[in-house]
């Protein structure tokens, strides 16, 4: 029987809450994470990630701090940053953190690290652009020494130099989970597939289905370089809303949604406002969005599971601001409706 682990993924988001004219207050935002977190946790969804951010339109910069106040309040649900920029971050200090966050949470933290489709933390943080691919590169190979080994010997050209100290604390988890997210670039597919490391795909656009070679090709290059199938996993990423209608989630959603997208696409400029055509297109069957009611997202939801052979799926929910207490009934429709369909699904194709 495959195991689906069905599971939530936020940005904190802080765009203009509708209605108000007003940004959510970062500080109370933060505070609704922490609470969405042990709902999930209580109505029984597998995942919980959070993803890192150095702009005003989001509001959580420190994924760690927030995911560790979610451990304590936690019982079984797994937590994550989506994603860890790891090209600006130290290594050492990362696997420190989310050690600590598997202590709290007796051995339910991951990373899930990434490139960084944004690039403030960059200068924030007094990196290069140019070193862009070097840095991730090289952060991910000390990453991955780190968690292999508790004495690091490291000899760095954009990190630093380490003769044999430890790195403490160690991971409860004696195979600490280090996941690589991507956008679909089919060097990175190849790269992770052959360093045998669990692959998350961010899938905001076009048809999803369109990923089915890059997850084909991942488990076959994968397996080629010999690791084992078992370890070789897939996770996709896609936003949505649940609603008890599928007419009231596309209408509530979209203008939250636009406001959302059209802020980010301020500071890229191949990046397009939302026009209501597009967005009509992406939360149709074939989009890239899983928005609409119990039924409409759960058999979405089964298809891409099943045509792209995913060990996991991330609902980003919501990607704009919605009113929290909608936000709240939206998890419990996707846990309480949504997740036992799919589940049910596969489990009934042992």
């Amino acid at each position: 029987m495959k195991q689906i682990e069905l599971g939530i993924s936020t940005f904190g988001d802080t765009s203009e809450l509708v209605g108000t004219g007003k940004p959510l207050a970062h500080d109370q935002r933060l505070r609704d994470l922490v609470e969405e977190i042990e709902l999930a946790d209580q109505v029984g969804l597998d995942f919980y990630g959070i993803g890192e951010h150095h702009r005003e339109d989001f509001a959580v910069s420190a994924p760690e701090i927030v995911l560790a106040a979610g451990a304590v309040k936690t019982k079984r649900i797994r937590l994550s940053s989506a994603v860890t920029v790891l090209s600006s971050i130290d290594p050492i200090r990362l696997y420190q953190q989310y050690a600590t966050i598997d202590a709290l949470s007796n051995g339910r933290a991951e990373i899930m690290a990434g490139r960084g489709s944004f690039t403030e933390s960059f200068p924030l943080f007094g990196y290069d652009l140019k070193d862009y691919e070097e840095l991730f590169d090289e952060k991910l190979e000390m990453l991955l020494a780190i968690k292999d080994s508790t004495y690091l010997n490291w000899t760095g050209k954009h990190t630093q130099t380490v003769d044999n100290k430890p790195v403490l604390p160690r991971a409860v988890q004696k195979d600490f989970p280090i996941w690589v997210a991507t956008g679909g670039n089919a060097a990175s597919t190849v790269k992770i597939a052959e360093k045998g490391l669990p692959i998350a795909y961010v899938i905001i656009g076009g048809n999803p289905r369109a990923f089915k070679q890059l997850t084909k090709a991942y488990r076959e290059i994968g397996q080629q370089a010999g690791h084992d199938s078992d370890r070789l996993k897939i996770a996709a990423h896609s936003w949505g809303w649940l609603a008890e209608t599928t007419e009231q989630a596309v209408e509530d959603y979209f203008l939250p949604t636009k406001i959302a997208s059209d802020n980010i696409g301020r500071t890229r400029p191949y990046w397009r406002p939302l026009t209501r055509e597009y967005y009509d297109s992406a939360v149709g069957p074939d989009g890239a969005m899983f928005v609409g009611d119990a039924d409409t997202v759960a058999e979405k939801m089964i298809r891409l599971i099943e045509d792209l052979d995913l060990d996991r799926f991330m609902l980003h929910l919501p990607i704009g601001s919605m009113p929290y207490a909608e936000t709240l009934k939206a998890i419990r429709i996707y846990d309480e409706q949504v997740a036992p369909k799919v589940r049910a699904y596969f489990a009934g194709k042992a």
